[in-house]
């Protein structure tokens, strides 16, 4: 299936080969423009409607409704009624306005965690482009109100990180991800820190719970849909190399034998590659481990932490029963969920392509098993999505398929695309920032200029945020957040109006009975019925009243 490079109707092209998620397969930070995610970033909720009004009609272009796949799964209208409505608001058609479908989810088995959006991002960890962008990720979800997720191997990889007796004494990365996030957030969103077998090595929970206390939340990691082996960074120096060697990764080649450094030094190859290790090799047996799971969990709740949470990726079903169980009996607050689709910072390209289950049939086996221990009446850990989200109508289709278990839909490369291009932004228009906000622009491409010269004019989402944190903080604010923040109001905008279509004005009134199957291998695979069987017996009886 191949979908289209180019959106006449919206105005976007794809620079290389599309996916459904409506980012290119191959996303760069210098990017000129202009898929979807991309221009949403500068335009906000505009995109949500054809170009052109006045010279143009527009017609559905949609015919992919080929196999099992999201873009399989069609959103459901319904023609009277109203649920979900709050602060006060009626039934009334003055009220069931879409501006006014509530976003907000919270999550957690304890202490609740509130989110005014049911987005997070997915890990953002130790490849050197969410380094150098982390000030518009975390800047800008924490104005949003989302979570944000630090992800493995941040103080491993940090040449400046020490350590003494094999545990952490100082992460100056960790400390500025964390700080960052924390200077702009307002009660809203999380920040989340994950632990790898390297990372739990090196006393990463231990540092975080000592500096921080219970203002983040800790993750345990068990894979991601991108790969079936530890984490991966590529470096290009030697002297680097070695040093990630003795911190304790696997690096490839070995740059401690004389035949490398003397073909790396001749220029035959470039670069190393940093892996992680596997975890639980040393386990044989389910009961194993959850064990060593379930002690795991213990020893960071005695460290200090009340809100912990799990990643697991796109393995077997057994793999899935697990993480579900496990995660439910020790009350975590969160489990991530990521189907094979999603991005990649650096991953086996090969092996992202053919291994994993693919998102939709991981996610519909979720909800699935989520539901036998659900009528076993146990309550089940609140589920996050991830996989290859990048839009509204992907973000509503995935929350409805896991309803009500699925609180959050966690997108990776659709979080990060504004903070490149509002980087790029302000390194362009101001030349002295460009190093230090990684800017790739010397001058504004013509998709931008077209736009505007200058943030107020480029940023649909300018005023809005210079409302929230007024005037003088708003010089404070990267380019790059404000992207996040105009992209943010497109996705939500898009979703309110899915939601008063459904007649939710809620999310956290969405149902199944949400969405609808396009084809019948959907519904098979799915449990979600075909279009034209839903409701086909009340139709019956109302023509044979």
């Amino acid at each position: 299936m191949q979908w289209s490079k180019a959106n006449d109707v919206l105005g976007t092209m794809n620079r290389g080969n599309p996916t459904e998620s409506g980012l290119c397969t191959l996303c760069r930070a210098d990017c000129m423009g202009k898929c979807e995610t991309w221009l949403s970033s500068l335009k906000g909720r505009s995109l949500l409607y054809p170009r052109d009004f006045g010279l143009i009609t527009a017609g559905s272009g949609n015919t992919h409704h080929v196999g099992v796949c999201y873009n399989s799964l069609r959103v459901q209208g319904f023609s009277y009624g109203a649920r979900g409505m709050n602060n006060g608001l009626t039934n009334s058609p003055d009220d069931c306005l879409f501006t006014n479908v509530s976003l907000e989810t919270e999550f957690g088995n304890g202490t609740k965690t509130k989110a005014r959006l049911p987005f997070m991002t997915g890990a953002l960890g130790s490849t050197f482009i969410a380094a150098k962008y982390w000030d518009s990720f975390a800047v800008g979800c924490a104005l949003v109100g989302i979570p944000i997720v630090v992800g493995e191997n941040v103080v491993g990889v940090d040449r400046r990180a020490e350590l003494q007796n094999g545990r952490i004494s100082k992460a100056p990365e960790l400390d500025r991800r964390v700080e960052i996030y924390k200077r702009w957030y307002d009660g809203y969103g999380a920040i989340i820190v994950q632990l790898n077998v390297e990372d739990t090595r090196n006393g990463v929970a231990e540092y975080v719970i000592d500096k921080y206390g219970d203002d983040v939340f800790i993750e345990l990691k068990w894979g991601q849909g991108a790969k079936n082996i530890g984490g991966e960074i590529k470096v290009t120096s030697l002297d680097y190399a070695l040093f990630l060697k003795k911190r304790g990764y696997l690096v490839d080649p070995d740059p401690e034998k004389p035949e490398v450094q003397e073909s790396f030094n001749s220029g035959a190859f470039h670069s190393f590659a940093r892996h992680s290790r596997l975890g639980y090799t040393e386990l044989s047996t389910v009961e194993q481990v959850r064990e060593n799971f379930m002690l795991s969990v213990d020893y960071l709740r005695k460290l200090g932490f009340k809100r912990i949470s799990l990643k697991t990726g796109s393995y077997g079903m057994e793999a899935l029963a697990m993480a579900i169980k496990f995660a439910s009996d020790a009350k975590l607050e969160l489990l991530t969920i990521d189907g094979s689709g999603g991005g990649t910072g650096m991953s086996p390209w090969n092996m992202m392509e053919s291994w994993g289950v693919p998102s939709l049939l991981l996610h519909a086996k979720a909800y699935e098993y989520a539901s036998m221990l659900a009528a076993r009446g146990q309550r089940v850990v609140d589920l996050s999505f991830a996989g290859g989200f990048g839009k509204e109508d992907q973000i509503f289709k995935g929350l409805a398929l896991g309803a009500p278990f699925v609180k959050l839909i966690c997108m990776g490369r659709g979080m990060m695309v504004p903070g490149f291009l509002g980087a790029n932004i302000e390194g362009a228009l101001h030349p002295e920032r460009r190093e230090r906000v990684s800017g790739n622009w010397e001058t504004l491409p013509k998709t931008v200029a077209e736009i505007g010269d200058k943030p107020e004019k480029i940023f649909a989402g300018y005023y809005d945020l210079q409302k929230k944190v007024g005037p003088e903080q708003m010089k404070e604010i990267p380019y790059g957040a404000m992207a996040i923040w105009t992209m943010a109001d497109k996705l939500s905008a898009g979703l309110q109006q899915l939601l008063a279509g459904a007649r939710k004005f809620s999310v956290r009134d969405i149902t199944r009975e949400d969405i609808t199957a396009a084809n019948r291998e959907t519904e098979h695979e799915t449990g979600i019925p075909f279009i034209t069987e839903v409701q086909d017996e009340i139709a019956r009886r109302i023509l044979n009243s």
